[in-house]
């Protein structure tokens, strides 16, 4: 095992931890807002972010982990952990909900995990190794990108729906993007949206105002699966959250549109 995947591992077995947590809770838990609408936090990720970060400080204890809900510092080499992306979701008993850890060295992911632990689908990267779905007893399998042509492509999404000043900028993608694809659709769970991408379910993604911890995991699962990811300028800052995803035929379409529609 190269140390890459022994980091990949590690980030499978804390994804796990943590969606144990979230999957034993089930549904119907109350929230409380974080800040801005629409900002949810629940005990849960409370508790699936604490569990996560004694198990990655026991086995790595000179790597700090920001995480979502009790934030941390970066380093040279950090974790970024989403204890449970899709709280909105998980609080109206949408199953779509997810699990992310990844490992960042010197501002790129390394290895990650994306874990669905209510659909039981579990997606591993590190990087130069791959991707791969593991699910259920069946032995895990390759990740790819589609190679469906853009016309053809359906493309994930999510609404700014805590900047609204970003919304004009927003909708004019938007509407491009409807008369270039065949269609859109937004489940609200970015991490799993970009897991869906790197296995081809999904062709493409695009999003603004997201946090490091929603997109590094399944970023790296894309570009592992033979995908492009890149902020909204084409350049390499989609950490940030600003990003665009997917194979490189239908990303080329996604920055032709974002670049397009920048109204500054």
């Amino acid at each position: 095992m190269t140390p890459v995947t022994a980091f990949s591992d590690l980030a499978r077995r804390a994804a796990l931890h943590g969606g144990e947590i979230v999957r034993e809770a089930g549904s119907g838990v109350s929230a409380q807002a974080k800040g801005l609408p629409g900002d949810w936090v629940t005990e849960v990720d409370v508790a699936s972010e604490r569990a996560i970060r004694e198990l990655l400080h026991e086995v790595t204890p000179g790597i700090p982990m920001p995480g979502e809900e009790s934030g941390g510092a970066t380093a040279d080499r950090y974790w970024v952990v989403d204890p449970l992306d899709g709280t909105t979701n998980f609080v109206h008993g949408f199953p779509a909900v997810g699990v992310s850890v990844a490992l960042v060295e010197e501002g790129r992911p390394v290895a990650g995990c994306v874990h669905a632990p209510f659909l039981g689908d579990t997606y591993v990267a590190a990087r130069g190794e791959g991707a791969w779905l593991e699910r259920d007893d069946e032995p895990p399998t390759r990740l790819g990108v589609s190679d469906r042509p853009s016309a053809q492509a359906v493309v994930g999404t999510g609404f700014p729906f805590r900047r609204k000043g970003s919304l004009p900028r927003y909708l004019a993608a938007l509407a491009v993007a409807l008369e270039t694809f065949e269609d859109l659709r937004r489940p609200g769970a970015a991490c799993l949206d970009l897991a869906w991408v790197a296995s081809g379910v999904f062709d493409g993604f695009f999003e603004l105002h997201l946090a490091p911890w929603d997109v590094a995991a399944g970023g790296l699962l894309i570009e592992e699966a033979g995908g492009v990811v890149t902020d909204w300028t084409g350049g390499p800052g989609w950490l940030e959250g600003a990003i665009l995803a997917g194979p490189p035929q239908v990303h080329a379409e996604l920055l032709r549109i974002a670049t397009s529609t920048d109204l500054g």
